[in-house]
């Protein structure tokens, strides 16, 4: 004779916390992966500062100066580029490899003391993006007189 036991849906969770409860989620939060051979296009920078503004090197190698979009928000700095890819196919021509990275990469920081927007400058040349950003005077307190 068969024995008859009751089916509970919560036992795989009760009986082993930490065992099974990765099968229950298994698949729902899966991050993109790299194909391989394509490379992950990252900004490199150095960030140098002196008494009246700060100055940052950003490589950011095979794109366009237009496609380069730099956003200061008090002592927020956002950097952006997006590098497109121009299809060019040949009749009769075959593409054996193909290991030109496009798409979009931003990189964002904060620094101590907030920037001087309409002061700020940026100049891009041979693949680094070049930063210039004055420090904002600080604001002095102004005392009021009492009449």
């Amino acid at each position: 004779m068969a024995n008859i036991t009751r089916y509970d849906p919560f036992n795989l969770i009760s009986s082993d916390p930490f065992g099974d409860i990765d099968e229950l989620f298994k698949g729902f939060f899966v991050r993109p992966a790299l194909l391989e051979g394509q490379p992950k296009m990252q900004i490199k920078m150095d960030v140098k500062e002196d008494d009246k503004a700060y100055t940052v090197h950003a490589d950011i190698p095979g794109v366009k100066k237009e496609d380069i979009q730099v956003s200061i928000d008090g002592n927020q700095v956002s950097i952006s580029a997006e590098t497109k890819a121009e299809k060019e196919e040949k009749k009769g021509e075959k593409v054996l490899r193909a290991e030109r990275y496009y798409g979009k990469v931003e990189r964002s920081f904060t620094l101590p003391h907030e920037v001087d927007e309409a002061q700020a400058q940026a100049k891009y040349t041979d693949g680094v993006l070049q930063l210039t950003l004055p420090k904002k005077a600080p604001a002095t307190a102004k005392k009021l007189a009492i009449q």
